[in-house]
């Protein structure tokens, strides 16, 4: 049996165990109470507003940590050829700024030692595609852990065990190893940090700092969750109310975010900058973080850097990118000039900001009217934009319990791989929605755990 035949197999099996109206009801409160009893909300929206995992097959994990693990050496090569190099560096469009502050050496190796490839993988016919990536600061793997463990308490997850095994795919361990081994190599010595989980504090995301304070104590570790507007810098220590010294920081907070609100002299910079505290991920990040970096990896400019492998990796699961430019390009063996072509090709290409995220400024072709198009390809001039051909997004159907039964409903449906060390994968997160922009608040939006599943 092929692998996606499996991957359906256990879909039409969990479904039809849920055609038992009491056994569906009972998953449904027991889905409500735990996401109660655990606060598994992002801001006031439940996590999870549907009945069943996302399943992938064995095989199917490893063939995409595989894929993942050559795209990796690829933002490895760029980023490290992009520290020194100031010419190739400005392809990645960075503002005057983020400039400055690429330049200082965080204390460990690792670009990005904790991250997210957000992608497209589609089980029938084994392609995956790489939209963003984010190495800045990836929301979600606690999430995904507490997620895991609410489903696998539904009393339908009981049924189906009876036919088929399921292997959760934990991140939270991930992140720590991340985070403790970029402080062994700033610190130089084995002692373990004091953390500062450190974003706004009216963020949606706050429930999860709460999952990953209470993870890092489980293992001895100190850990308190601060917004940045509270710490103080003094005496060479980043100081949090009540006189907690942060060793290392865990940063949720966006650097744009940081830096504009607070400015280059803040106590949180002036601490990073200076060398008086560790931060993951640091500020280097933001030159792979942006997503010009597809750009940079698939252009035909920079082609000598990678081996075949890579470049066969690259054009396999990186959609056609380019910032939006005045200049001539490769697009399918054939010359192009960007600008003209893009205004021709509306309906096959998305435009993005360069920076941004939660999928603010983005703009599907074929989604809106050909004078919103050409205005937004003219202001992409003036402001960094790439322009990225269009995929196709894989769906399946999910049930949910709406008004006393079990509703079928077709999901867009994406999944966003943890990265540890810019070198292997750790779990990943899931998100489903009616609406192919796919973030958590879009139409239909939700996010799902992700299991391995086997036939018994």
């Amino acid at each position: 049996m092929s692998e996606a035949a499996v991957a359906r197999g256990a879909i039409e099996r969990w479904h039809g165990l849920l055609q038992d109206g009491e056994l569906a009801a009972d998953s449904a409160e027991r889905m409500d109470e735990e996401h109660r009893r655990r606060g598994m909300y992002f801001g006031d929206r439940p996590l999870c507003s549907v009945l069943r995992p996302r399943f992938l097959t064995p095989g199917q994990y490893r063939w995409i940590r595989r894929e993942i693990g050559t795209l990796m050496r690829v933002f490895t090569r760029l980023h490290e050829r992009a520290v020194g190099d100031d010419a190739f560096r400005a392809q990645f469009r960075l503002l005057d700024w983020e400039e400055s502050l690429v330049h200082d050496d965080p204390g460990f190796a690792s670009p990005s030692p904790t991250s997210r490839l957000d992608a497209f993988f589609s089980s029938d016919d084994q392609t995956l595609r790489f939209t963003e990536y984010n190495a800045e600061t990836p929301a979600g793997p606690a999430y995904m852990d507490v997620l895991s463990e609410a489903f696998l308490a539904l009393p339908v997850t009981g049924e189906f065990l009876r036919s088929h095994v399921l292997h959760p795919l934990p991140a939270r361990h991930g992140v720590l190893h991340a985070l403790l081994g970029a402080y062994r190599q700033f610190s130089g010595g084995r002692a373990l940090p004091r953390i500062g989980i450190l974003d706004w504090s009216d963020v949606p995301t706050q429930s999860e700092f709460v999952f990953f304070r209470d993870y890092f104590r489980s293992h001895g570790i100190q850990a308190e969750i601060h917004d940045p507007r509270e710490c103080e810098y003094r005496n060479g220590k980043l100081v949090a109310p009540g006189g907690f010294e942060i060793d290392l920081i865990y940063k949720r907070v966006l650097i744009d975010e940081l830096v504009l609100r607070m400015g280059m002299d803040s106590p949180v910079v002036r601490a990073v900058r200076e060398g008086a505290v560790c931060m993951v991920n640091p500020f280097r990040c933001k030159i792979v973080y942006k997503k010009a970096s597809l750009a940079v990896m698939g252009d035909e400019r920079n082609a000598e850097m990678f081996s075949a492998d890579e470049l066969a990796a690259v054009r396999a699961h990186v959609p056609w990118t380019r910032v939006v430019e005045e200049r001539r390009t490769i697009k399918d063996g054939e010359t192009i000039d960007l600008l003209p072509w893009a205004a021709r090709n509306r309906e096959r290409l998305v435009l993005k900001p360069n920076d941004d995220y939660g999928g603010r400024g983005i703009v599907l072709g074929w989604l809106v009217p050909d004078d919103e198009w050409q205005a937004t390809l003219r202001a992409a001039l003036e402001a960094p934009y790439v322009v990225q051909e269009r995929i196709v997004l894989p769906t399946e159907p999910f049930p949910s319990w709406v008004d006393g039964g079990v509703q079928v409903t077709d999901r867009m449906i994406d999944i966003a791989p943890y990265v540890t060390n810019t070198t292997h994968v750790d779990g990943c997160l899931t998100r489903i929605a009616t609406d192919p922009l796919l973030n958590v608040t879009a139409g239909g939006g939700s996010s799902v755990a992700t299991f391995l599943v086997e036939e018994r």
